[in-house]
């Protein structure tokens, strides 16, 4: 067996770095970035060819929940799209984009991803890890030796955590651990099977068997915990451009008795035959799309990942190459089979997989989009209560703002008014609260697991808090803030346990883009020290930047006006953006008036200019460059002056020129 050593320039071993990162998805990368750009040696190891996880996997219509949650690069990640598109902010966008940008940040640090590396052991000295001991490419041949003072497992699945020691769980919690109420086993109406359903085979006839994708579990009551994954799927893309397609084809291994339920639905609900009934169809730059789930049978592939968070990396491929055929093989049951309604079928043929996408993995995305595999237990544990705003911690080093959100977990058999019928289970939506803060400890070990160990995807949560924090823009954050502390760490002879938060917190808000660059300045409506409110605007809690948001439905019949006053800490030219939320019957102009301290432009924004896309609920408004000396006196006022219908008044960042 040979032992190969990794180059490392700069440092005294070859093999040995300052932070060791295993995972090279969207976190691995940000936390790479961050650590290399504020001076420490850095190894970025990924088990896969794939760089950029979900977020170059198809993941291209974004889960944001509220844009004031992201934050520092991860932040700075959307804007680089915007700059490929020819705009701000940018959070629909083609994996191949995002793939080079992600790209970018690796080139501007000069960090090289290890690929196809796996993990196969750790080595530990007391509660620290020193050293990973990982397989090129699975073989058992070739070996290589990785010693760091500073780890961070930046995998969706935990794999580095859990040969570590760190205690961690699969499945769902029963509420009664953490005084829950949407954990556990959830039946509920979601992407849910009407009623009547039969799932036999033949109709009727339960000695038949079951139809394909449908369990013979029993269904425990409501709140049960147990050991089982929500399902996974992929996030497809494809495109309708005739000189950019290549055609869906049957591929090798199709059954279409798979999908003898999704007939039995066809007929269930005969008018449902938009494929927006069937996908969340989502429309992505240059015609093409990120597909997701929608309805009672779709692209989750239900009950068929339950060994994929415990599986060797083998046996994941397996299950990644499974869920890949039955992801084409529905796509082609569309396209072909004469039991599908015809408007459907009609669709789907005009679509196909890009050339230019996926170019190395025959154009199918190389990343599943695995919700939730491990979950840490770690120094402290998020649940429901920190969703909600029940219990805030004060630790805070990221926000998440997004739904309590969990995909079905099984596909059962229940009995209801004498009737035997089909239900999907675990899908839960409960959203309704605001950003709120995600606490550090949630990101380490407990104290005597192991001392110099971050984990910012795999995190310490509960399942159905975990559901509202997996998303994309909130790993890249909560990387970033990993990278950070494990900086300070080294720096000052520290465990990770041993940081001062608060400090971490200063340097996350000073520095954000981890580069010493002068930070954007943001003045919110819920910031009462730079926000005079003149007149009685109403405050609404959902929606907007933020906590909250300003509207003034007056029609200008009253003179109303909201002012924010920036703190500019550094003289020079400033971009101004106003947030416009989106409202039903807002007005049709709204009048601002932008002050410099010394002369003021009076600006009218037009509704129809305003274009919001994705899952947000506003947009940024462009209000032009203005020279800004230091100290208090500039100003952006929003004004009802001229209004025709609601005016509302957000939030306005101030971006130093560059």
């Amino acid at each position: 067996m040979g032992i190969i050593s990794c180059d490392s320039p700069g440092t005294d071993n070859d093999n040995t770095y300052d932070i060791v990162i295993y995972g090279a998805n969207s976190a691995g990368v940000i936390a790479a970035y961050t650590a290399k750009t504020m001076g420490k040696s850095v190894v970025l190891i990924e088990p896969s060819k794939h760089m950029g996880g979900l977020s170059t996997g198809g993941l291209g219509y974004t889960d944001i929940g509220n844009k004031y949650a992201v934050m520092g690069l991860s932040r700075d990640f959307y804007r680089r799209i915007g700059q490929h598109y020819g705009k701000f902010e940018q959070w629909i966008f083609e994996p191949s984009v995002a793939k080079s940008v992600f790209q970018d940040y690796l080139d501007r640090a000069e960090i090289e991803v290890l690929f196809e590396h796996e993990l196969v052991g750790v080595k530990k000295e007391g509660d620290y890890l020193q050293e990973m001991t990982l397989s090129l490419g699975g073989s058992t041949n070739e070996i290589v030796k990785v010693r760091g003072k500073m780890f961070i497992d930046a995998t969706y699945e935990g794999d580095l955590m859990a040969k570590a020691g760190v205690t961690y769980t699969v499945g769902r919690e029963p509420n009664s651990q953490y005084g829950e109420t949407y954990n556990g086993v959830q039946l509920m109406t979601g992407h849910q099977f009407p009623d009547g359903v039969d799932p036999y085979q033949t109709k009727g006839d339960p000695q038949s068997g079951l139809l394909w994708g449908i369990t013979d579990h029993q269904l425990e009551p409501d709140g049960t915990g147990d050991d089982k994954v929500q399902a996974y799927n992929f996030r497809i893309c494809l495109t309708d451009n005739p000189s950019n397609r290549i055609e869906i084809t049957r591929p090798e291994g199709y059954d279409s008795t798979m999908f003898d339920l999704l007939v039995r639905l066809f007929e269930a609900q005969p008018g449902k035959i938009r494929i927006s009934d069937y996908f969340i169809w989502s429309r992505m730059p240059n015609q093409k799309t990120d597909i997701n789930n929608r309805g009672g049978f779709s692209t989750d592939m239900i009950g068929m990942n339950y060994d994929y968070p415990e599986a060797d990396y083998a046996q994941r491929k397996e299950i990644v190459k499974n869920h890949q055929l039955y992801t084409q093989s529905l796509l082609y049951f569309y396209k072909t089979d004469p039991r599908v309604p015809k408007e459907l079928q009609e669709f789907i043929q005009d679509w196909g997989y890009p050339k230019d996408e996926y170019t190395e993995n025959e154009h199918w995305s190389p990343q599943l989009y695995v919700r939730e595999v491990r979950r840490m237990v770690g120094e402290y544990v998020m649940t429901e209560a920190n969703c909600v705003g029940d219990e805030v911690v004060e630790d805070g080093v990221g926000m998440a703002a997004y739904t309590m959100d969990s995909h079905n977990i099984q596909r059962v058999v229940i009995e209801k008014e004498g009737q035997k019928m089909v239900k999907n289970e675990g899908n839960v939506e409960i959203g309704g609260f605001g950003p709120y803060p995600i606490a550090y400890r949630s990101l380490i070990p407990k104290k005597e697991e192991v001392k110099n160990l971050f984990v910012p995807a795999a995190l310490s949560a509960s399942h159905i808090a975990f559901g509202s924090i997996r998303m994309e823009p909130v790993f890249m954050v909560l990387a970033q803030s990993s990278a950070v502390a494990a900086c300070m760490a080294i720096d000052n002879n520290l465990s990770v346990h041993e940081v001062d938060v608060k400090e971490l917190q200063k340097i996350l808000k000073e520095n954000p883009l981890a580069d010493g660059s002068i930070p954007e300045i943001l003045v919110d409506n819920d910031d009462e020290e730079g926000v005079q409110i003149k007149g009685d605007w109403e405050r609404q809690s959902r929606g907007g930047y933020g906590p909250s948001f300003l509207k003034d439905p007056s029609k200008g019949t009253q003179n109303h006006s909201v002012s924010f006053t920036p703190d500019i800490k550094v003289a020079g030219a400033y971009e101004v953006y106003l947030y416009f939320s989106r409202v039903n019957e807002s007005s049709t102009q709204t009048k601002v008036i932008v002050g410099d301290g010394k002369d003021e432009k009076e600006i009218w924004v037009k509704e129809e200019d305003i274009r919001v896309e994705g899952q947000t609920s506003g947009e940024w408004v462009h209000l032009g460059q203005f020279n800004l000396e230091a100290g208090k006196n500039a100003f952006v006022e929003v004004s009802n002056q001229g209004a025709d219908g609601i005016v509302v008044a957000d939030a306005v960042l101030f971006v130093p020129d560059k």
